[in-house]
């Protein structure tokens, strides 16, 4: 989820806390380590494209002012791994909200980050629309482009058919794309779950916070079923409980089967989910923090088998972003690398010791790295203690 304050793999987070009791010593990881970084500054635009940004004010913003001549590079929320060294990234919902965003329209982009250069290439990508009318709302235009008042898309995995499915917040929705961003059937809703902007509430109560939906979401190895992941917690749940669905791709529906992530503070969110195998999944878990002030970011290795029977998914710490190790002094940055972002949204499985990491800049808003300086969008690698023992096809 973009949050305003007044890029494939995984990370490592820790707090200087011990593992959590679920971990065994043999589930232990030590500190992870920084190899490669790259950016793509934040002020990059989409070319030839619409203006974009006329509903957030003039600002200026971390010195940026508003409204922008084109649309912003941005926001990435989601990542998928094409396996050349290139990826795909999907832009969230704009600016923060669904008020705010309707001339920012939802986009995926393909990206080269090259970490001997220390720069993020961007060769082109393509706006999601739904030219068939699968969406039986009104949209925000008539061409039927998206945009970030329609949805707040911040999860993304290819299926093996190469077509994409995204998860929404403000359903929240599953959405089912083509390849070049087309949607392919009507959005699927998750059965008794509401947020505040679901199009379908119709006056009824909402049971989930506002962009609390589908922040994260992992496709099986064998890629037959999808597990989105909520941001917030529903109404009525224990407090800091997450819930996780399973859905089967073949038959468009969820299955009966759902588990429970515990964030390690009801005021913390996860930022992202992939699968290691059958069972294990790394999740980005974050405070709401940055720069100075950012205090908790983690990933973590999940575990459905709940080895410990208190009904949650195990979780062992695999890495804290806030203390890499840097030895080589990769990015001009010391022996400690910290990675300090408000939201870090994107995670992949690189090789089966090593994570891809990207940041949500929430352009211009956000000024993690700098204070005063609009956040860039940063790609890392971190190389983990040991290795993962992943499914080989979670690598593929």
């Amino acid at each position: 989820m973009k949050r305003i304050l007044t890029i494939v793999g995984a990370a490592a987070l820790t707090f200087g806390l011990a593992q959590p009791a679920s971990a065994t010593p043999a589930d232990t990881f030590g500190r992870a380590t920084l190899t490669g970084f790259a950016v793509l500054p934040a002020e990059t635009f989409v070319p030839g494209s619409e203006p974009s940004g006329s509903a957030i004010g003039a600002g200026p913003f971390n010195g940026i002012a508003a409204p922008f001549a084109g649309q912003p590079v941005q926001g990435f929320s989601g990542v998928v791994r094409r396996g050349d060294g290139t990826f795909d990234v999907l832009s969230d919902n704009g600016y923060g909200a669904k008020a705010n965003s309707a001339d920012f329209l939802l986009r995926v982009h393909h990206i080269k980050p090259d970490v001997s250069t220390g720069k993020v290439k961007v060769l082109g990508g393509f706006n999601l629309s739904d030219p068939g009318k699968h969406i039986t709302f009104p949209l925000t235009r008539q061409d039927r482009v998206l945009t970030g008042a329609d949805f707040d898309v911040e999860s993304i995995v290819r299926a093996k058919d190469g077509t994409l499915w995204i998860g929404d917040e403000f359903g929240p929705f599953l959405l089912h794309f083509s390849a070049t961003g087309k949607l392919l059937s009507a959005p699927v809703e998750l059965p008794g779950v509401k947020a505040p902007e679901n199009p379908y509430l119709n006056g009824g109560n909402p049971n989930l916070g506002s962009s609390k939906g589908f922040e994260g979401m992992a496709r099986s190895v064998d890629g037959k079923r999808l597990y989105p992941l909520l941001e917030g917690t529903v109404t009525g749940d224990e407090a800091g409980t997450l819930r996780m669905y399973e859905f089967d791709v073949r038959k468009g529906a969820y299955t009966k089967r759902r588990w429970t992530y515990q964030l390690e503070s009801p005021s913390n969110a996860i930022g992202d989910a992939i699968s290691v195998d059958g069972h294990r999944f790394l999740i980005i878990e974050r405070d709401n923090a940055q720069g100075d002030a950012a205090a908790f970011k983690r990933v973590y290795l999940a575990d459905t088998r709940d080895r410990d029977h208190d009904g949650k998914l195990d979780k062992t710490l695999v890495a804290d972003l806030l203390d890499l190790a840097n030895p080589k002094g990769i990015g001009g940055f010391g022996p400690t690398f910290r990675f300090p972002f408000q939201t870090i949204e994107d995670i992949a499985l690189l090789d089966d010791q090593t994570l891809a990491l990207l940041n949500d800049n929430n352009f211009p808003f956000s000024s993690g790295r700098t204070a005063g300086k609009a956040d860039d969008n940063e790609f890392i690698t971190v190389r983990l203690s040991r290795r993962l023992h992943a499914d080989p096809r979670a690598l593929s």
